[in-house]
C-alpha cells in the first residue's frame, strides 16, 4: 500500500489546540485535560481506554491487528507546586519538570487548592522585584527557586492569611500559556511541549477518520501524563506494538537543524540513538510525498521513548516532532510544522510494518534487516 498526502482539518487543529493550551495540565494534575482529549476522541469517533494511572490508549483497527503500531504523545506540562508559605504571605515555589527559574520570571499563574471549585491568580517574580527600591541589586540576585515568589492576587500579607485562603504545601501552581497565533502563522506559547504534538496527533487522526482511510496495521494512540518527570511511556504499550513513534518538541536553538516549519526527526538524543530503519522509513516517506524535513540530535533530551524502552518495551522507536523555539520557555512554533507533523504520521499509519521480520518476536539471521539497504534518502 502507498502512503498518499492527504489534507489536514486545521481549523480544527488550530482550535483543539488552542483549548488544549488553555487548559492547566502540570504533571501530576492532567484530570481536566485528558476528560478534553477523550471529548475530543469521542466526537472524531475513535475508541478509547484509560489505564489505571490515567494514560489514554485509542485505537484504529488495521487489517492486521496483531502486531500493532503506536503514536505516543504526553498531554503534561511543566510547573510547580507549593513548597512553602513565606512568612510575606507569598509562595516559594518548588519546579514540576525541569525549567529554569528565569522563564517563570514575570509568568501569570494559577494555584489549585484542594477546594477544586477554588484557584487563585498571581504572579511569579524575583524577590527582589522593584528597581526603584533596589537598584543594580535586582540584577545582581541569583537565578534559582529559592530567589523567585508568586504574589497572590488577594489581601495577603502574612502565612496565616495566605494559609486561610485554603493554600497549603504541595498545592499546584500552573504557568498561564498565553497563546496567541500570529498573521505569519506562528504560535507563541508556553506548554507547546507537548501540546502542539497532541494537536497534531489528534489531527492526524481525524483525517484518517474523515477520509475513511484503510489501515494496513491497528494504530494506537497512546496520551501519557507524567514525560516530563520521566514516567513517560513506561506503561500503556502492549507487548505486541512493533513500532512507536513519539511525537515531541523539537529543539530550535544555536547549533540545532530542527525548524519551526516542516518535519524534525530525531536521530538520537542524551539516551542514544533511535531505531535506524523506523527513522530512515520516516525521511523516506516524507520525501516520498514532498513534507519537508530535517534531521537533528538532541543533547539534552528524553522522551516517553526512554521510560517505554527502559521499561523493557520491546519496539522500534523513532521520535519525530514540532520544531519549538525557547523550549520549556517562552516557546514558539508555527502551524506549517503542526501541520507537517500531522501529514506525516497520516502517511506513516498508511504503510505496513517495516519487515516480516518484526511481525513475530523471534527469528532466524537470514531474516534480520542490513542497514546498507535503507541508506537511499538523497538530501535528507
Amino acid at each position: 500500500m502507498s502512503a498518499k498526502l492527504l489534507p489536514i482539518d486545521m481549523d480544527y487543529v488550530r482550535d483543539v489546540l488552542l483549548r488544549l493550551l488553555r487548559t492547566p495540565s502540570p504533571t501530576g494534575r492532567t484530570d481536566e485535560v485528558m476528560h478534553l482529549i477523550g471529548e475530543e476522541l469521542e466526537a472524531i469517533g475513535v475508541g478509547f481506554y484509560l489505564t489505571r494511572l490515567g494514560s489514554l490508549v485509542a485505537e484504529l483497527k488495521g487489517a492486521q491487528e496483531r502486531p500493532d503500531r503506536a503514536v505516543v504523545v504526553h498531554s503534561d506540562v511543566i510547573g510547580c507546586v507549593v513548597k512553602r508559605i513565606r512568612d510575606n504571605g507569598r509562595l516559594q515555589l518548588s519546579p514540576v519538570g525541569t525549567f529554569s527559574p528565569r522563564f517563570a520570571e514575570g509568568a501569570r499563574v494559577r494555584v489549585f487548592t484542594d477546594d477544586s471549585d477554588t484557584a487563585y491568580t498571581g504572579t511569579v517574580l524575583p524577590l527582589l522585584a522593584s528597581g526603584h527600591t533596589f537598584g543594580d541589586a535586582v540584577d545582581d540576585q541569583p537565578t534559582s527557586w529559592a530567589h523567585v515568589e508568586v504574589r497572590i492576587d488577594e489581601f495577603v500579607d502574612t502565612a496565616e492569611q495566605t494559609e486561610g485562603l485554603g493554600i497549603r504545601a504541595g498545592d499546584f501552581v500552573a504557568l498561564d500559556a498565553a497563546p496567541v497565533i500570529t498573521r505569519a502563522g506562528f504560535v507563541n506559547s508556553r506548554h507547546l511541549d507537548d501540546k502542539a504534538g497532541l494537536a497534531a496527533a489528534l489531527g492526524a487522526f481525524k483525517c484518517l477518520v474523515d477520509h475513511r482511510v484503510a489501515l494496513p496495521v491497528t494504530a494506537h494512540l497512546l496520551v501519557t501524563i507524567a514525560e516530563e518527570v520521566g514516567q513517560g511511556a513506561s506503561h500503556g504499550l502492549d507487548g505486541d506494538v512493533a513500532e512507536m513513534v513519539s511525537v515531541d518538541n523539537a529543539v530550535v536553538a544555536p547549533g540545532q537543524y530542527s525548524r519551526e516549519t516542516g518535519v524534525n526527526v530525531a536521530m538520537k538524543d542524551e539516551i542514544g540513538p533511535f531505531d535506524y530503519h523506523l527513522t530512515r522509513k520516516l525521511l523516506r516517506l516524507c520525501r516520498d510525498v514532498g513534507i519537508p524535513a530535517q534531521r537533528d540530535v538532541f543533547n539534552f533530551y528524553r522522551s516517553d521513548i526512554s521510560s517505554a524502552l527502559g521499561a523493557g518495551a520491546e519496539t522500534r522507536a523513532a521520535l519525530i516532532g514540532c520544531g519549538v523555539d525557547a523550549s520549556h520557555g517562552w516557546e514558539r512554533t508555527h502551524l506549517d510544522g503542526i501541520r507537517n507533523v500531522a501529514e506525516l504520521l497520516v502517511a506513516y499509519l498508511q504503510t505496513p510494518l517495516m519487515f516480516a521480520w518484526d511481525e513475530r518476536p523471534r527469528g532466524a539471521l537470514e531474516d534480520f534487516p542490513e542497514q546498507d539497504a535503507e541508506s537511499d534518502l538523497g538530501g535528507y
